[in-house]
């Protein structure tokens, strides 16, 4: 009989530690999405629509593929697939955020596609069925997961074999909108930066790193390539209006509301390097899309 010892103790307060640690980063995920969902991509900024139809275009769904939107969000990817696919009633979004699924499920009835499946779900660890799927996508998604790995381990499980999975993250970004966000530096957390900046870090920091994941959840025919926007800003006004319609609405926040006439006013000189000939303010955001197969 074996019995516990401290090392015992200490790996089970490990464990728990990480397992609080992981639960809490998920909700404050959840409260941030919720927190948006009204505004989100509701301010007109061609950005999400362009990322959502570069994933759909790389994974070229066919007709009578069933496909789970993992972090589905207002549904951009799922419309667009399942109008590929014609799988409406048989393809499903998850999404830890209530109010993006009520967003995602409006998009979907004005899509013509009342019929597929919209819940909230852990998307790092989905109650779903083994080889259900034919395809999954997570668009902009798996960074914010406590455990990249487990995530893409648990796809795996869900897809049939040969089947195909499909994710959009951060690629480096642009120096110039760099500099623009950094006006939001001396007031935000490090755990606070804003997704393009910590999405494009550890296993998400180039292609082959963001490989090797993908190969130990036991995917192959791995293929990343870059997309690259064009993303048009009216005026600074406009700008700030996009930052508070996402996720970056967070980092206004944190901004004492008597130091927000001052911030805007930085980086209304930074987006003055910015404005191009046809008087427009131009930014280029890089999109690494990333596509693989389970193990047939």
């Amino acid at each position: 009989m074996r019995v516990s010892g401290p090392s015992d103790s200490c790996g089970r307060r490990y464990a728990e530690q990480m397992t609080s640690q992981a639960d809490e980063r998920k909700q404050m995920t959840a409260e941030l999405f919720d927190t948006v969902a009204v505004a989100y991509d509701a301010v007109d900024v061609e950005f999400f629509g362009p990322i959502a139809a570069g994933l759909v275009d790389e994974l070229d769904i066919q007709p009578g593929e069933r496909v789970l939107d993992v972090g589905c969000g207002t549904g951009q990817v799922l419309a667009r697939a399942v109008a590929r696919s014609g799988t409406e009633s048989r393809s499903a979004g998850i999404d830890l955020s209530a109010g993006m699924i009520d967003r995602a499920r409006r998009t979907m009835e004005q899509a013509g596609f009342g019929d597929a499946t919209l819940q909230v779900m852990d998307g790092q660890a989905p109650g779903l069925e083994a080889s259900s799927f034919d395809v999954v996508t997570a668009s902009l998604v798996l960074f914010f997961m406590p455990d990249p790995l487990a995530a893409l381990r648990a796809w795996n499980r869900i897809l049939v074999p040969g089947g195909r999975v499909g994710v959009t993250t951060f690629a480096p970004q642009d120096p110039k909108w760099r500099e623009v966000d950094a006006v939001f530096d001396d007031y935000i957390p490090q755990e606070m930066r804003d997704a393009r900046t910590s999405g494009a870090r550890g296993p998400f920091g180039s292609d082959e790193s963001l490989a090797a994941l993908f190969r130990d959840a036991e995917f192959d025919h791995i293929q990343s390539r870059n997309l690259e926007l064009d993303i048009v800003f009216r005026d600074p006004a406009h700008w700030r209006e996009w930052t508070m319609s996402h996720g970056q609405r967070m980092m206004w926040q944190a901004v004492p509301e008597a130091s927000h006439a001052e911030l805007f006013a930085a980086a209304e000189d930074r987006l003055a390097d910015c404005v191009a000939p046809d008087g427009l303010i131009h930014l280029t955001q890089n999109i690494r899309v990333t596509a693989a197969r389970k193990y047939q």
